[in-house]
């Protein structure tokens, strides 16, 4: 008999298959259906509660273990890395853990210590672009329960500053939660026993959408990140189209060799977020003109969202601001800080 990997893609794309099932919808037109018959609301609903659930289960799971001090979390871009950390520490935080976290982007080498790429830029994804001694020095340190004064990387003058207002003690029920690139590279921590570390891999596939030629696996991601980067860091949707296979080309090389690490794979998907970014994605796309290099691309983009039909706005306005599409909408109110 054939075991079920339940990290296995094909496994998980056949439970979120299953369960859109059970609500009446597998595609498009279904997801259009429930939209016109004003169901939009409670489609939001259910979507939050499922993944409320998975994310107390997966926290019940790692307090469970018993051993698990370090929690190690990667993904690709706009996978929802840093919401699903915050959600997953809340949890933590009820199954009676303590989460910590520590930027692992704290732990660079200095500037003149940095790889370079063949062009001569500082190449900052590389595994050796991070102080592998010094990380793994302090969190031995850590769990040794000695306290440690974490770094602070200051990006403009390329150094680690230790101003000694980050020092950290582990207490007993005290978990670390570390995100970053490289979290599922073993690499990364490797004075760290394997029985003390808990690897999750955060990814975004729909079942609606990967069975749809016409769409790609990784649309959902490159939509979140228009909408989050234009938002916030005022990125035009052209430079991230053109910008987009530049980042996969760095996923292929330091984060999806390292997937099947992971102890769980976390999907983040949520069955109304098409109808939800074209309210933010279409005006962004046909800003999009057509002696753009990215013009081609948004068409293609455009094309899906001409079969979908948009969310209400009273549904948008039930999204909680403890949502996963709220780190990409805007609205979070998710912290790190915890009671």
């Amino acid at each position: 008999m054939t075991t079920v990997n339940k990290n296995d893609f094909k496994y998980i794309l056949m439970k979120d298959a299953q369960w859109c099932n059970e609500l009446g919808f597998n595609d498009f037109d279904g997801l259009n259906s429930i939209i016109r018959r004003g169901k939009a609301v409670q489609l939001v609903n259910l979507c939050e509660a499922r993944h409320e659930n998975r994310c107390n289960t997966l926290s019940y799971y790692i307090k469970e273990r018993g051993d698990v001090k370090v929690i190690l979390l990667a993904g690709p871009s706009s996978s929802g890395k840093t919401s699903t950390s915050l959600r997953i520490a809340l949890q933590c935080k009820v199954h009676g853990l303590n989460p910590r976290t520590i930027e692992l982007d704290n732990y660079f080498l200095d500037r003149d210590e940095t790889p370079r790429l063949p062009n001569g830029e500082y190449d900052y994804e590389c595994l050796e672009a991070m102080d592998l001694e010094l990380l793994n020095r302090d969190l031995c340190a850590l769990l040794r329960g000695e306290e440690v004064d974490i770094p602070q990387f200051d990006f403009k003058q390329g150094i680690k500053i230790w101003d000694g207002k980050h020092k950290m003690r582990l207490m007993p029920y005290d978990v670390l939660i570390l995100e970053g690139i490289h979290a599922l590279d073993k690499r990364m921590t490797r004075d760290i026993p394997e029985e003390k570390k808990y690897y999750i891999y955060v990814t975004d596939i729909s079942s609606i959408s990967n069975y749809d030629p016409q769409i790609r696996t990784t649309d959902n991601r490159l939509l979140r990140r228009m909408v989050r980067d234009n938002r916030t860091r005022g990125i035009s949707p052209e430079d991230t189209i053109l910008r987009w296979p530049s980042v996969r080309q760095g996923e292929d090389k330091w984060i999806f060799p390292f997937q099947e690490n992971a102890d769980k794979v976390f999907n983040s998907t949520m069955q109304y977020e098409l109808p939800l970014l074209k309210h933010f994605v279409t005006p962004l796309l046909y800003g999009i003109g057509e002696d753009s290099a990215a013009y081609q691309e948004a068409q293609r983009l455009l094309g899906i969202f001409n079969r979908i039909d948009a969310l209400p706005l009273d549904a948008i306005d039930a999204i909680p601001c403890t949502s996963i599409m709220r780190e990409f909408i805007g609205g979070q109110i998710l912290s790190r800080e915890l009671l």
